[in-house]
């Protein structure tokens, strides 16, 4: 068997109706290969990675300087537990994670593998956080309402996604959903919350919707007031896609908890960070009843430590920061023609090198459709409904922005 008839066979893969991947017409497309922002398949067709291998690669596929730190670090050694060991990349990372909120009380670091793991963190900590130091009645959270904050059971807890997450709600953690602040703020017991919890500046998952300006300073205030802890979902948002390294910069929020995965080892290896206030470590201080237990085998891995600090080395050497707000201002004015020019287009919503497009159509799995077409336009997204995504490698170049774009308006007006 080769490797397609092999998937088909024994492969489950996510947010897939199976059914339809091992039918018998169905030609799975296999990648073998990456370089830059472009993927190649087994046939040696080549693609943009539109988005970023789902919202995870930031400086493009074999980045030399990650490459190198992950082959060096092989040499050394690949995975210690950090269960009673430190090493030296996991204290040097968390030192410059925090250094980016400077004269802020975020300065802990607690390591997991993945964007839910980090959410998942933050839940248990602020709720161990509340019943051992004196406020046992805090122990519900609130979410808004289309969020999505990973598939683990406490972070699926969070999600507003009804097609998600309904199913699963009676087994977690009691949360309030709100659409809006006003909403937020009518809520008639805040003194029983632990935690509010929100994508900043954009949902992703909620086909790229883009919150106001401001919202979220006035979220931090409220919270803030109310003695709420604040947790930031940046596991899609972090690491420059809107503009800022962290999105909360953009309004000068400082949270209780900051959630970081996908782009912190660059999308190179499965790594996730929760970074934490003094204030709230100190709360786990006196004893080992009053300990976190909780953790991963691959906690702080030394590989993806590694390609973490390589990533972070590459948006100073290379000015990364500054590309995008150039590259985001390029693409704002590509889509604005895009939308104009394309009769099929309802809206597009943007915010740095994020961005949806929805259609106007709303025919069963059309985005799907759109994104399969693309592919001969040498173009690889996906759709969330009949929003077609846009979230590429913040190493992409105005001329692969053109194709990018090129192919979206070509496969919506074959598609269609």
């Amino acid at each position: 068997m080769n490797g397609k008839e092999l998937d088909k066979k024994h492969c489950w893969h996510p947010f897939t109706q199976q059914d339809e991947w091992t039918a018998e017409d169905h030609d799975p497309l296999m990648i073998t290969r990456g370089e830059g922002v472009w993927l190649y398949d087994s046939e040696g067709n080549g693609y943009i990675d539109g988005n970023s291998s789902i919202w995870t690669n930031i400086h493009g596929h074999q980045h030399p300087t990650i490459t190198a730190a992950i082959k060096d670090q092989l040499d050394k050694v690949a995975h210690t537990s950090y269960l009673g060991f430190g090493h030296d990349l996991a204290a040097q990372l968390a030192s410059q994670l925090v250094s980016h909120f400077p004269d802020s009380d975020l300065q802990r670091v607690f390591y997991s593998d993945d964007g839910s793991t980090a959410v998942e963190c933050a839940m248990k900590m602020a709720l161990q956080y509340r019943i051992q130091n004196g406020e046992p009645e805090r122990v519900e959270f609130v979410a808004f309402t289309d969020a999505y904050h990973g598939d683990t059971l406490g972070a699926a807890s969070l999600g507003g996604v009804e097609k998600f997450f309904s199913r699963f709600r009676k087994f977690g953690v009691t949360v309030h959903f709100v659409k809006n602040l006003d909403e937020l703020c009518a809520l008639p017991y805040p003194e029983k919350i632990a935690a509010a919890i929100i994508e900043p500046l954009v949902q992703g998952v909620n086909q790229m919707h883009v919150w106001e300006n401001g919202m979220l300073a006035e979220l931090r205030e409220w919270t803030a007031s109310q003695n709420i802890h604040l947790i930031l979902d940046e596991v899609m948002t972090g690491f420059g896609r809107t503009g800022s390294m962290f999105a909360c910069e953009q309004e000068n929020v400082i949270p209780d908890f900051l959630c970081l995965a996908k782009g912190l080892t660059a999308g190179y290896l499965p790594m996730a960070a929760t970074l934490v206030t003094e204030t709230i470590y100190r709360g786990f201080l006196g004893g080992a009843e009053r300990a976190f237990y909780y953790g991963h085998s691959y906690t702080a891995n030394p590989l993806g430590c590694a390609a973490a600090l390589a990533n972070l080395k590459v948006f100073e050497d290379e000015s990364t920061l500054a590309g995008v707000l150039e590259k985001s201002a390029y693409l704002a004015y590509k889509l604005s023609d895009l939308a104009n020019e394309n009769p099929h287009i309802k809206e597009v919503r943007r915010c740095g090198l994020v961005a949806g497009i929805e259609l106007k159509s709303t025919a069963l799995k059309l985005g799907e459709k759109v994104c399969i077409v693309a592919r001969k336009y040498q173009l690889l997204t996906r759709p969330i409904a009949n929003t077609i995504v846009i979230l590429p490698p913040l190493s992409i170049t105005r001329d692969e922005i053109d194709i990018m774009v090129t192919a979206i308006d070509q496969a919506i007006r074959d598609a269609v």
